[in-house]
């Protein structure tokens, strides 16, 4: 078949047999580069989502989805049907695509059949936020992914992404995130702007055998936590900029834990005191 661009509507679950099946086609070479490139995600304001659990978050969001690309066997399967219907309500175009087009846009060994493009979420911090997390220098997608899910899980109110880390909107940031870019308030800023965005809070730096043990921090105060990669440690920016460090103890001898696991735990101790002040802390 010839290079064909379908953009489908789904109505009452009823598909043609058109579909995208050259890799040339100009939707394909965007999504392939929303995939690859931040720059590419910066300049078009767009990421990709991929497979069915991170787009029924999107639809449970109810995020401005741009296009979906599917398969035919996808959209065969009921779990397909019902997804295509449920996206079908937010209004992008559905765009039918081949088993070999597919797997040249996922950016997995084993696509499900589906993804779509979203516009880069904007999920604002509420005004007068009490706390935030930092992000300094974490490089690796998944402890960043794992680092969102955690924070939204635990209601932080921001999320400041600084200079050496990974971007957001990476796709195995986003996998390891499950949905949490939908319900996170994230801003990329320079030091600088770190420094003012946090004036007239505590800021803690998260530390390995060195600070105050992270159960005698009073997390209600406004505050902000700083947590660092665990190969090269805080950054010098990150060690000018925090008055006081913390630590999370580990009478097992371990000599530290994994940047995404320890600043679950961190996280979870501000919720533990937030349950135990009742309901008037909870940003």
């Amino acid at each position: 078949m010839a290079d064909v661009t379908a953009v489908e509507i789904c109505v009452r679950g009823k598909y043609t047999s058109i579909m995208i099946t050259s890799l040339n086609n100009e939707r394909v070479k965007e999504v392939r580069a929303l995939q690859a490139r931040r720059r590419a995600r910066e300049k078009a304001r767009r990421f990709v989502v991929e497979g069915t659990r991170l787009l029924r978050e999107a639809v449970l969001a109810g995020a401005p989805v741009s296009e979906v690309f599917y398969t035919e066997e996808f959209a065969r399967s009921k779990e397909g049907r019902d997804l295509l219907g449920q996206l079908s309500e937010l209004g992008p175009a559905l765009v039918a695509v081949d088993d070999a087009v597919m797997q040249a846009m996922s950016d997995t060994e084993t696509p499900q059949g589906v993804l779509a493009t979203l516009p880069l979420p904007d999920v604002r911090p509420p005004e007068d936020f009490a706390f935030a997390l930092v992000s300094d220098a974490v490089s690796d997608p998944g402890n960043l992914g794992t680092i969102m899910r955690a924070a939204a899980a635990a209601a932080v109110p921001l999320l400041i992404v600084a200079s050496g880390t990974v971007d957001p909107f990476n796709p195995k940031v986003v996998r390891s995130a499950m949905g949490a870019h939908f319900r996170l308030p994230v801003e990329r800023l320079s030091w600088d702007g770190i420094r003012e965005r946090l004036a007239g809070r505590a800021i803690f730096l998260a530390d390995i055998g060195s600070g105050a043990p992270y159960y005698d921090v009073d997390w209600l105060q406004p505050c902000a936590l700083i947590v660092s990669d665990e190969a090269h440690g805080p950054s010098e920016n990150a060690a000018r900029l925090a008055h006081a460090r913390v630590t999370i103890p580990m009478p097992g001898g371990t000599e530290s834990l994994n940047v995404a696991m320890a600043t679950s735990v961190l996280l979870f101790e501000r919720v533990r005191q937030q349950a135990q002040s009742g309901p008037a802390n909870t940003t």
